[in-house]
C-alpha cells in the first residue's frame, strides 16, 4: 500500500502524471462490449414504463440493479441518486468526473458520492453517452421552454420526486443526464450529439441502499421535444465476481469501493 503521507512534492507530481497517462489511455481505448444484461425472470423485482415529461422515484437496495432502456429516439433523462441510509450523501458529478479523469461514463465506470464512496456502478451501457456537466432542463431552458416558465422540465420533476422521499430543494443538486452525448470543442463550446436511438440502455448496480429520482425530460441543449417512454427493469443483480470490471477499473474506483465496503461493516 502506497503511503501518500511520505511522498515528496516531486513524487506527488510524478504520481499525478502517471495516473493521468493511464486515464488518457483508458479513454482512448474502445469501450467494453455493449451487451445488454441477461436478466433472469426470477430476479425481477418490478418493471415500469416512464412516459415523456414524467418522473419516477425508486428505492434500490445494495446489490439490486436498474436497467433503463429507450423505446424511441431520446434526447435525455435526468437522474439523481442519494444514499437511502443518509440522504445528506448524494451523487457528485464533479468527483465522478475528476476521480475517473473523464466525462465519458460507460460500462465499468462508477458514480461517486460527495463522501468519496460509490453509489452505483455502470455494469452495462449501449454507448449512447451521458452528460455529467450541464444538469437538467429548467422552466426557461430546453426545448419545452415557454414564456413564463410553465413547461414540464427536469429540475422541477426532480424536486417533485425528491419530495416523495421527504427531501426538499436543498437536497437536489446537479444531476446526470442519461442518453445525452455532450460534445465540447477545443474552445469550450458545447453541442449535443444526435438523439440516442431506440434500444439504447444503461444498467446501474446499487453499491449502497439508494434513493433514485428519474425525469424523462430532454437535455437543456436538445433541439427537439420528440422522445418516447423509458422501460425500467428493477432486479436483483448477480453478486460481483472477484474480477468485477467496475471494482477494478481504476485505482480511484478501488479506493471508492474500499470506502463503501467499510460503510457496511
Amino acid at each position: 500500500m502506497l503511503d501518500l503521507d511520505s511522498l515528496t512534492p516531486d513524487q506527488y507530481r510524478a504520481r499525478y502524471n502517471q495516473l493521468q497517462e493511464r486515464a488518457r489511455a483508458r479513454a482512448q481505448a474502445a469501450p467494453p462490449a455493449a451487451a445488454a444484461p441477461a436478466i433472469a425472470p426470477a430476479s425481477i423485482i418490478g418493471t415500469a414504463s416512464l412516459p415523456p415529461d414524467c418522473y419516477i422515484n425508486i428505492k434500490l437496495r445494495r446489490g439490486e440493479a436498474l436497467h433503463i432502456e429507450t423505446r424511441a429516439a431520446t434526447t435525455g433523462a435526468s437522474l439523481l441518486i442519494w444514499n437511502a441510509d443518509d440522504p445528506a450523501e448524494r451523487y457528485n458529478p464533479g468527483d465522478t468526473v475528476k476521480l475517473q479523469w473523464t466525462t465519458r461514463l460507460t460500462t465499468g465506470r462508477v458514480l461517486f458520492s460527495d463522501m468519496g464512496r460509490i453509489l452505483a456502478s455502470i455494469i452495462a451501457d449501449s454507448g449512447a453517452g451521458h452528460d455529467p456537466i450541464l444538469g437538467p432542463s429548467t422552466p426557461t431552458t430546453g426545448p419545452h421552454a415557454q414564456p413564463g416558465g410553465t413547461a414540464r422540465n427536469g429540475r422541477d420533476n426532480l424536486r417533485n420526486a425528491a419530495a416523495k422521499f421527504g427531501l426538499n430543494r436543498r437536497d437536489v443538486g446537479p444531476s446526470l443526464t442519461l442518453f445525452a452525448g455532450l460534445r465540447v470543442d477545443p474552445r469550450g463550446r458545447m453541442t449535443l450529439a444526435p438523439a440516442a436511438p431506440p434500444g439504447s440502455f444503461i444498467t446501474l448496480r446499487a453499491e449502497q441502499n439508494l434513493l433514485l429520482a428519474l425525469s424523462n425530460t430532454p437535455h437543456p441543449l436538445a433541439a427537439s421535444t420528440n422522445t418516447g417512454p423509458l422501460a425500467l427493469t428493477h432486479y436483483t443483480a448477480p453478486p460481483p465476481a472477484a474480477d468485477d470490471h467496475c471494482r477494478h477499473f481504476s485505482e480511484e474506483a478501488q479506493r471508492g469501493f474500499a470506502n463503501t465496503d467499510a460503510w457496511f461493516r
